[in-house]
């Protein structure tokens, strides 16, 4: 990968990557220690092998170190989910542009991980399902029930949630859920493309324009999105980066950031 991107992946390839609770501590401290590098403009997750993520591993027991000794299974079972259940929130609430490279399965736990992503690329391998379903764990899972709809629709969501049918990374590019699909070989070489023309836009604009993206997902009306925007154009504008920007379209040369 070029310089400014970082790869995260996934290394569990024997299980598929499938997420154990110290895994997912590893994650969210891959995340936390990337917000405060400016170095890092974009990172790209993916998973070795030939599986992205296949979900939580059923044969994790192993409580992470910061359990409450003599927990009991509520609040056990709360503590584990909650820890877990930060990780999509993390990945949107993150200064850097996220790209979900989706090799093979994103299963369970694995599907909201990946739809978390900024952009999502599929490999021809990839297929994206609702496998907690399918463990009887009831069909949402991470934000799933949020992220789902909003990318393919309420009807379309029900159906995948309910039934947990398996959606190939073709189909997934046909109706929305990823943003392309490439073959397997080219699928890092896609992520570090379109890493490459994020990182032409100055840091603190991308950051701006992300945190107005996400957070205009959610905000009551036109009047509320545009005052955000509004704030971020403003605190972008003002940046040495965003002069750069301007100067090195003119001069038609590529940008050299510093940060401020």
């Amino acid at each position: 990968m070029a310089a400014g991107v970082r790869l995260l992946k996934l290394n569990r390839p024997d299980r598929l990557n499938a997420l154990t609770f110290a895994l997912v501590d590893r994650l969210l401290d891959e995340f936390e220690g990337a917000r405060y590098d400016p170095a890092v403009r974009v990172i790209v997750l993916t998973g070795a092998g030939r599986g992205f993520c296949s979900g939580h591993d059923r044969a994790d027991h192993d409580d992470p170190a910061w359990m409450p000794a003599g927990a009991g299974p509520v609040q056990r079972g709360t503590l584990l989910l909650q820890r877990m259940s930060r990780l999509v929130p993390l990945l949107r609430s993150l200064p850097q542009v996220v790209i979900a490279a989706v090799n093979g399965p994103a299963a369970g736990a694995g599907l909201p991980l990946a739809l978390g992503a900024d952009f999502v690329l599929a490999g021809e391998s990839a297929f994206f399902v609702n496998g907690f379903n399918n463990v009887g764990g009831g069909g949402a899972e991470l934000g799933l029930s949020y992220l789902l709809p909003r990318l393919v629709g309420p009807q379309r969501a029900a159906e995948l949630m309910l039934t947990a049918r398996r959606v190939s990374g073709a189909e997934a590019a046909q109706m929305g859920l990823v943003l392309r699909t490439v073959p397997d070989e080219q699928l890092l070489d896609e992520a570090g493309r379109i890493a490459a023309e994020v990182m032409v836009m100055p840091p603190a604009g991308v950051a701006q324009t992300k945190a107005s993206l996400w957070a205009n997902s959610e905000v009551p009306g036109l009047a509320a999105a545009l005052e955000l925007e509004l704030k971020g154009q403003i605190l972008s504008m003002q940046t040495a980066d965003a002069r750069e920007r301007r100067a090195s379209a003119a001069a038609g040369r590529p940008p050299r950031y510093s940060g401020r």
